[in-house]
């Protein structure tokens, strides 16, 4: 990916430094979303069209650039539920064989739920795998305490990549050299300063990871899902702005936990059990309280393929686009290291599309 170097003395630097057109946009660099701001409705649709043909251009580079003559038994979505993952999840249905939803155990049920109903709704058939014994969130949380923004790598590792290892057994493509799947996944390059190098597609053994939307902006999905209404729609996602399919605490924000007790009080429960056991297992602070990583600065920290929704706390792009606390609703704070936490989410309005003139592919 080319790296656009920002000015001093520019209102929007990476921006003023953009050479490329957002209405053709290509797989080297991906288009400021400043840049895509300043787009009309009708030019913001033009560039989704744009890339919606790229999306299925990845797919094709991926299955040519890694297959070498392997059959290829599976087009596998890999959907956590939440906004980016329901959007791919509708650009894919057609074309993926299956649903792969790794259940973290340590997530919220109504987004399970929501993923299983609505692939049942398409026919799709869904590989659910949740970690193996040893494995498990309560496990882990203790005998090492809750897990830091340092300890997230061995997180995604036992909550999500066993899982999705243990899928290639369903798919009957477990070490085998003459079979492949593809794993299509919703990363994108713009998602967070870790995540600007994520490739559009990369060779895994018996698996070939395509990431068709990785040079779409947050903007570009916004418009895909106004030209498409009937995109799915996740309700948990709207109250807490994440998918809450993994909920280790890695990189929690100050005041999800608030969140959590005011949405989901069930959720919030089990953790403050679980944050009794793993007293009572030996952890002092901070590491016996979930989501203490929000209150350090400078953890150092590795990302799993598919943590999307994981940024260092306190995060945030220009347009809002990481997780963020409720929105226009103030919750009760409780008492933390940095005193009560209090705010709102920013939304970005996006202009009413125009009518379309036909379907796309």
């Amino acid at each position: 990916m080319t790296a656009i170097e920002p000015s001093d003395d520019a209102l929007f630097p990476i921006a003023d430094a953009y050479a490329g057109d957002p209405l053709n946009p290509d797989l080297e660099t991906v288009t400021p979303i400043e840049v895509v701001a300043e787009l009309s409705p009708a030019e913001r649709r033009q560039r989704v069209h744009a890339l919606t043909d790229q999306a299925w251009e990845i797919i094709r580079l991926a299955q040519e650039t890694h297959l070498r003559g392997r059959e290829l038994v599976a087009r596998c979505l890999l959907w956590s539920g939440g906004k980016d993952s329901n959007t791919l999840a509708h650009l894919m249905r057609s074309y993926a064989t299956h649903v792969i939803h790794a259940n973290t155990g340590i997530g919220i049920e109504a987004t399970r739920q929501f993923v299983r109903d609505t692939a049942a709704s398409w026919n799709l058939p869904l590989i659910e795998k949740s970690p193996p014994p040893g494995s498990t969130y309560r496990e882990q949380v203790l005998e090492h305490g809750f897990p830091g923004p340092g300890f997230h790598w061995k997180m995604y590792g036992r909550l999500k990549e066993r899982a999705l290892d243990a899928a290639r057994h369903d798919l009957g493509i477990a070490k085998s050299r003459t079979k492949a799947a593809l794993y299509i996944a919703g990363r994108r390059r713009q998602e967070s300063k870790r995540r600007e190098d994520v490739p559009a597609h990369e060779d895994d053994g018996s698996v070939i990871w395509v990431s068709p939307i990785v040079m779409w902006t947050s903007l570009d999905l916004n418009t895909y899902r106004e030209m498409h209404p009937d995109v799915p729609h996740n309700p948990v996602t709207d109250l807490i702005h994440m998918s809450g399919e993994c909920l280790c605490g890695s990189y929690a924000d100050e005041g999800e936990r608030e969140q959590l007790k005011f949405w989901f009080p069930d959720v919030h429960a089990e953790l403050t059990q679980l944050e009794t056991e793993v007293r009572a297992a030996g952890h002092e602070e901070p590491r016996c309280m979930w989501g203490w990583g929000a209150y350090y600065d400078d953890v150092p920290s590795k990302a799993g393929r598919l943590c999307s929704n994981c940024r260092p706390p306190g995060q945030r792009g220009l347009f809002g686009e990481a997780p963020s606390p409720v929105s226009h609703v103030q919750v009760a704070s409780r008492p933390s290291m940095h005193g009560s936490v209090m705010a709102t989410c920013p939304e970005v309005p996006l202009p009413a599309p125009e009518p379309e003139t036909g379907e796309r592919p």
